[in-house]
């Protein structure tokens, strides 16, 4: 059982009540989506970016597009499309930059997710942690099968992680120290990062194992007490059938 970058300590499962997730690009396959929805957008770009360097102007945008006033996540889409649009020499229609955000709710999610997540239900409470609006969430929630006992998005907290607003809610909402919560997560920016600085014991779920960069995310460091490279390793780790 190794953490990122080497061995780490044990963890002691039967330790925690509750698993907290982060869904797109943990549970759903949010650079799928945000390739294929981009794919759309920008198909009278002769030659556009690769899809890596689509990824990380993604992240970059959004990021920036997050900053300030909060704005729910549909307009922060709209405007991150619309900037895209900008930086490739295309006016993108407002009605286009609407369909882009829109498509979250239909972005697929992983081949192990629903199964992970029925078994890992069975033993633990399972919350969402999220920095979406919560229609948009609803479609995704339908699409993986599950059943949350707690959805904390940015809609309701009105602000992004890693602003630690989301995880002080779910706490609040589970009724539990975060000695009892294990977080579960693929982004070390938005997550890992700010869930282990407020005493979380984390997994990092690695789904670009292999590739470089961060893609859809800004880059961060952080040394999770677990690294799995999909949630059903996670289930393998648990114990779990």
């Amino acid at each position: 059982m190794g953490a990122a970058g080497g061995n780490g300590p044990v963890i002691d499962f039967e330790a925690f009540e509750a698993l907290t997730f982060d869904c797109y690009g943990t549970l759903i396959d949010w650079e799928s989506g945000i390739l294929t929805a981009l794919a759309t957008l920008l198909s009278e770009v002769e030659t556009p970016p690769s899809s890596e360097e689509l990824l990380e102007l993604f992240g970059r945008l959004e990021a920036d597009a997050q900053r300030g006033a909060f704005r729910g996540y549909r307009e922060v889409l709209t405007d991150v499309a619309t900037r895209f649009g900008k930086t490739l020499g295309l006016d993108v229609e407002p009605h286009r930059a609407a369909s882009f955000a829109a498509s979250v709710s239909e972005w697929p999610p992983f081949s192990d997710s629903i199964q992970a997540l029925r078994v890992l239900a069975s033993r633990y409470r399972l919350a969402i942690v999220s920095n979406v609006d919560d229609d948009l969430f609803s479609g995704s929630e339908a699409l993986l099968e599950a059943d949350f006992t707690e959805v904390v998005t940015a809609n309701q907290v009105r602000s992004y992680k890693p602003d630690p607003g989301h995880f002080h809610e779910v706490l609040r909402r589970l009724d539990l120290p975060t000695n009892r919560v294990l977080h579960v997560a693929q982004s070390l920016f938005h997550d890992i990062a700010p869930a282990m600085e407020l005493g979380f014991t984390c997994v990092w779920v690695n789904r670009r194992a292999g590739r470089r960069g961060g893609g859809a995310t800004l880059p961060a460091q952080a040394t999770p007490e677990l690294e799995v490279p999909d949630l059903a390793s996670l289930v393998r780790e648990l114990g779990l059938h």
